[in-house]
């Protein structure tokens, strides 16, 4: 079975995570470097919290089930970025009640064939998408949105944009209300239709 590191497990959430009741699983691991990380133990080397098989997680949340089937709950991935360990995700969808929903919290920032492996099984997208404007979001992220970019293109194209709420934040010092507004036209001229805006908080790494 794979392995893979985690930084956390949170049980317990409503509201926040899709439907229902859910346990959020965050993975160790982001191919962003982002001003703002809610969660830079990601980035660290010391920040694994445990390394989990597929089966030893599900030992963990598998306390829940009652929770989940009976709200329309299930499991989050986040991370850091849950679509760089997309055969873990898949191998743990083998074992759980399959009445479990599927949610992702993902940058989309990784190669299209980790997408595709799992798009399938995901219930839900929450898409932050930092900024659509390339240079914005480079300077950020130090990294460009080219694969978050055909990433996008590729849910939409398999008519699975229905599914994807897009993150739109605010950076504090690096874009505006008017950049929010031209990554939202592009968005809607790519076929999506559900948005979440926000502020982000301006929490300056120290490492």
């Amino acid at each position: 079975m794979t392995e893979a590191p985690l930084i956390a497990i949170n049980r317990h959430r409503m509201g926040t995570d899709g439907d229902g009741v859910t346990t959020l699983v965050a993975f160790h691991g982001c191919p962003l470097n982002c001003q703002y990380c809610l969660n830079p133990q990601c980035l660290r080397p010391d920040g694994i919290w445990r390394n989990l098989t597929p089966g030893d997680l599900y030992s963990e949340v598998e306390i829940d089930d009652l929770y989940f089937v009976a709200t329309g709950g299930g499991i989050c991935f986040g991370g850091g970025e849950p679509l760089l360990w997309s055969s873990f995700i898949r191998e743990f969808t083998t074992i759980m009640n399959p009445e479990w929903k599927i949610t992702l919290e993902t940058a989309l920032n990784v190669p299209l064939e980790k997408l595709i492996e799992v798009a399938p099984l995901v219930s839900r997208f929450f898409v932050d998408v930092k900024d659509m404007n390339g240079k914005i979001y480079s300077t950020y992220t130090k990294k460009n949105n080219k694969q978050t970019i055909q990433s996008l293109d590729w849910l939409a194209s398999q008519g699975l944009a229905e599914k994807v709420i897009v993150r739109l934040p605010l950076i504090p010092e690096y874009n505006t209300p008017t950049d929010i507004i031209a990554s939202r036209r592009m968005l809607e001229g790519m076929g999506f239709s559900h948005f979440n805006e926000f502020v982000y908080k301006k929490i300056l790494r120290t490492e």
